[in-house]
């Protein structure tokens, strides 16, 4: 099970409406937290399962350029992945999360500006952002039999943004 829905708000606390905090909750952690559920008892009866949830950069920042519902659903979503790998580590079953920065999508480069764009590309030391196929690598390796003793585990890929 991979949980990769999710949508983005720049909008700060002060200016982010209770519709708006809740249709990011809405979107990007209850649903991982739902579905993640449902597949985790299968799993868990056949003594096997991976749960890759994508997390963000947000999380460990305070959100450098996201508002404060993205980023507060984010961190749900890593600690969400936390607590799955906890249960689930018993019985087969692993649960990690990828945490990428930027992603070259619409969704990102739209919502920033030229200015921000140029400073963000400047602040990463490889100096671009980052290719969905390089976090969609990581995702196969983590659903794979390779990551079997892997569990717990958030995956940066930042292009060396934030270092831990």
């Amino acid at each position: 099970l991979v949980n990769t829905a999710g949508i983005l708000s720049n909008n700060k606390a002060v200016e982010t409406s209770p519709e708006e905090w809740r249709r990011l909750m809405s979107i990007n952690l209850d649903g991982a937290f739902f579905l993640s559920r449902e597949w985790l008892a299968g799993m868990k009866a056949k003594g096997w399962g991976r749960i890759v949830n994508i997390c963000s950069l947000a999380a460990k920042t305070g959100g450098l350029t996201a508002g404060t519902a993205h980023t507060t659903s984010k961190g749900g979503m890593t600690a969400l992945t936390f607590s799955l790998a906890r249960e689930a580590a018993g019985f087969g079953v692993t649960a990690n999360g990828v945490s990428p920065a930027y992603i070259k999508t619409p969704m990102v480069t739209e919502q920033l500006s030229e200015e921000q764009r140029q400073k963000l590309l400047n602040d990463i030391p490889v100096g671009r952002f980052c290719d969905g196929e390089e976090v969609a690598h990581v995702v196969d390796f983590l659903v794979s039999p390779l990551s079997g003793f892997i569990t717990g585990e958030i995956i940066d890929i930042n292009g060396g943004l934030h270092l831990d």
